[in-house]
């Protein structure tokens, strides 16, 4: 882009180059909007980035947030970051929070406060929705919370009529996963699931435990039930039950503890009634100990198993 008088542009990098943003996030910037060249640096943009630093952007942060959202420089203070501002304080009442979130999602200062912000809040402590739970909404998943009004209503509706309860955090956790996936994209995973022998009450329920479930790709949702319901065979409904093990890493978490437990079964050292969350939802520390280091004098390659160093075909029955 070619300007007649380079002294607009020049001061405009000068401000954000004093002001700690990388030569690759100027870059970032003009690519998407190549006006912001001419911008005017004392009027239009410092004020903004003063703003920032006022409720508690850190020096390190600010460069990060604008220049992954370059909007934010040309929204009115008065009429929209400000008034952003106050209300997303009013929501989550800790400064920190309103910083936290505007990380997450540079997004979030530019939704509309009254025809979209206020309403969606509103409905959901009309509702009884505990503070904790819209702050947990808000600061994670802004984009949902702040999504247009009448698709809002729709997805609370829809997380009414399935029973979720208000007062609990996984209502709002359902209400995020259905303004993420559209109706023929949920129907799909529904047909999925089916075909993996669930029932619609079998999914319904499973969505109730772990709404994200909806979320997963169908590529995942396929390899994992493959190898738990036809390879170790297991019934998919124990997955239905335990529908955060589809998030699991199939080859880091799901096979090596399986490979484990296979072989402590077969030796009569466990039972074989082990659920699927004693199996998988242990955290690494925990699994160790309970399932390979109890077992190592009896089973001394158990722990090269785990690690897939070696196949469960090689240890000696």
């Amino acid at each position: 882009m070619n300007f007649e008088n380079p002294k607009r542009p020049d001061s405009v990098l000068n401000l954000l180059k004093e002001n700690g943003f990388t030569n690759t996030q100027i870059s970032k910037i003009v690519r998407v909007r190549p006006l912001f060249l001419l911008s005017d640096p004392e009027k239009t943009l410092l004020p903004k980035i003063e703003f920032f630093r006022s409720v508690g952007v850190s020096s390190s942060d600010l460069p990060v947030i604008l220049s992954s959202n370059p909007s934010l420089f040309s929204r009115s203070l008065k009429k929209q970051l400000i008034p952003c501002y106050d209300f997303l304080k009013s929501v989550l009442l800790v400064e920190e929070k309103v910083v936290t979130t505007l990380k997450h999602s540079p997004r979030a200062f530019l939704y509309n406060v009254t025809n979209n912000m206020a309403p969606n809040i509103a409905l959901l402590r009309q509702l009884g929705v505990p503070q904790s739970s819209i702050s947990f909404l808000v600061s994670n998943y802004p984009c949902e919370a702040f999504s247009k009004h009448t698709r809002f209503v729709e997805a609370v509706h829809q997380v009414m009529e399935m029973g979720f309860d208000p007062l609990k955090t996984v209502f709002v956790l359902a209400i995020q996963v259905l303004l993420k996936i559209s109706k023929p994209k949920l129907e799909s995973k529904l047909e999925l699931y089916k075909r993996w022998g669930w029932s619609k009450n079998m999914a319904v329920s499973a969505f109730k435990r772990h709404p994200n479930c909806m979320l997963a790709s169908e590529e995942k949702i396929t390899k994992a039930m493959d190898f738990i319901v036809n390879k170790m065979g297991w019934p998919s409904a124990n997955i239905a039950v335990n529908p955060a093990v589809l998030f699991f890493s199939l080859e880091k978490r799901i096979m090596p503890r399986f490979s484990v437990i296979q072989i402590l079964v077969a030796k009569d050292l466990v039972k074989n009634d082990l659920s699927l969350s004693s199996i998988l939802k242990p955290n690494e520390r925990s699994f160790l100990e309970k399932f390979v280091i109890k077992y190592r004098d009896d089973i001394p390659q158990l722990l090269i198993v785990y690690q897939g160093k070696k196949d469960l075909l090689e240890v000696g029955s």
